[in-house]
């Protein structure tokens, strides 16, 4: 039993060692930006932001033209699913004019388009 268990703490060992220094990573990482912050003047900290949101902007304004582009590049494309050429309203697809064996005579609801008679069954 003591085996086991310790197979099973030793296989963690190396996940938690990375998550530990992951985490040490960050937190120096954190420290060094509010360092840096704070060594600056309000004024260059004001145009930074600034700068970021004119560049998160631009990005935004970018992905919108890609994925308005790839949106109409799908609805065009002729292998899309929905570009078959026929419409599925037609009435001359031979499925619909056949009588459907699974339900009685009485349950026959007439519907008339383009002149023809098609009966659906409830």
């Amino acid at each position: 039993m003591g085996l086991i268990q310790n197979l099973l703490k030793g296989m963690g060992k190396g996940k938690r060692e990375f998550k530990e220094k992951f985490k040490q990573a960050q937190d120096e990482y954190k420290i060094n930006k509010m360092v840096e912050q704070r060594t600056k003047s309000s004024n260059e900290r004001e145009l930074e932001e600034y700068i970021e949101k004119q560049r998160q902007n631009n990005i935004k304004l970018q992905l919108d033209k890609i994925h308005k582009k790839q949106n109409e590049e799908w609805w065009k494309s002729k292998n899309s699913l929905l570009d078959k050429g026929t419409s599925i309203l037609k009435e001359d697809r031979p499925i619909l004019k056949e009588k459907n064996i699974f339900t009685d005579d009485k349950t026959e609801i007439p519907f008339t388009s383009g002149g023809e008679n098609m009966f659906f069954k409830w």
